[in-house]
């Protein structure tokens, strides 16, 4: 008998002899877009990319017709289609990361990460000073909007979706009309009512609170939606079983939907991450490092990044671009690390 371990092979591979066409009718399309370029109006990285899909759908509806007869005029069209919308998305974003990673490379050095700007101004040498207290003062914002705004969040959540109770049509509401407050508008309000009235001033601390009012509406938006897809059935055993309503929610629910309340805590922190306007209200905006969130005024990297940006000198602009390249990689690492810990090999 033959022992030997037959391993399944994947049919939807393409062999090197059905890639060979098609790569060979993407270089006659990526030819042609030069050419085209070169002799008409089209021009810059727009003009490429449009000529190239243009170029690319035709060749490939080409090839798919003589290969497969007019059937396939439709599946080729609507896969162009897909391609088409799917490049309109990724486009934008890819620009702005690379247009980020292309003026922030420049402004990188050192002491960019351990010195503050308080020896030092915005339009010295780019080697003189840092975003050190800047970098501090995000992370203060982050974490504790993140204490202050995901619980609150979540129960509001549960309590919308699980036991809608007495006033939930109104608190629905409520949140709803807070997903629509511009920012500065949450700046203001915790500067009259906070900052004027009580002993709490311009700090760290202030701050947090003008973004948790931004951040509560997107956690408590998406965590419902993400404790909807949890199935019906799941509650129904843990009740049939003869536990309350509590400890299902608790034991059963909440576990369900892990990964999605980690999406909608990642989400909350990138709508929060790069405000500016509330900051200015609530911040104070110094330039050198402070230890203490709840006392003082502090920095952060929006606000670090406006004032670059304000001053309009190369010097300026360099050092505004590498602290948008910071926030960037900050909310990245974030995200990595909240995926991290919500994975199922993790929890194992």
């Amino acid at each position: 008998m033959n022992s030997e371990i037959i391993k399944p092979e994947k049919p939807w591979v393409l062999t090197p002899r059905q890639v060979a066409p098609r790569a060979l009718l993407f270089s006659l399309a990526f030819f042609a877009t030069i050419f085209t370029l070169n002799l008409t109006s089209f021009n810059g990285k727009l003009g490429f990319f449009f000529l190239l899909f243009a170029y690319s759908s035709a060749a490939n509806l080409t090839y798919n017709v003589r290969k497969h007869g007019r059937k396939a005029i439709g599946e080729s069209i609507a896969g162009s289609l897909i391609l088409g919308g799917s490049l309109v998305v990724f486009l934008p974003v890819f620009s702005i990361l690379f247009t980020t990673l292309q003026n922030g490379i420049s402004g990188l050095h050192f002491t960019l990460f351990t010195e503050s700007m308080s020896e030092a101004s915005f339009i010295d040498p780019i080697g003189n000073g840092g975003l050190l207290h800047a970098l501090i003062g995000t992370i203060y914002l982050i974490v504790i909007s993140a204490v202050i705004s995901v619980p609150m969040g979540i129960i509001t959540a549960l309590y919308l979706t699980e036991i809608k109770g007495p006033g939930s049509r109104f608190i629905q509401f409520v949140v709803q009309a807070m997903s629509g407050v511009p920012s500065v508008v949450a700046g203001l309000f915790i500067f009259s009512s906070v900052i004027l009235l009580t002993p709490i001033k311009a700090s760290s601390f202030a701050g947090a609170l003008s973004l948790a009012i931004l951040m509560i509406p997107t956690v408590t938006r998406t965590s419902q939606e993400v404790l909807l897809l949890v199935p019906s059935d799941l509650r129904e055993a843990g009740l049939a079983m003869g536990a309350t309503q509590w400890k299902t929610v608790v034991t059963i629910v909440v576990p369900a939907a892990r990964n999605g309340l980690i999406t909608a805590t990642i989400l909350g922190v990138a709508r929060i991450a790069g405000e500016t306007a509330p900051l200015i209200f609530t911040l104070g905006g110094a330039d050198k490092v402070n230890l203490n969130p709840f006392k003082d005024y502090n920095s952060a990297l929006p606000f670090y990044v406006w004032k670059g940006l304000s001053l309009g000198t190369p010097e300026s602009l360099a050092r505004a671009w590498s602290g948008i390249l910071v926030l960037i990689v900050l909310v990245l690492s974030l995200f990595i690390l909240a995926r991290t810990f919500g994975s199922q090999k993790f929890k194992k």
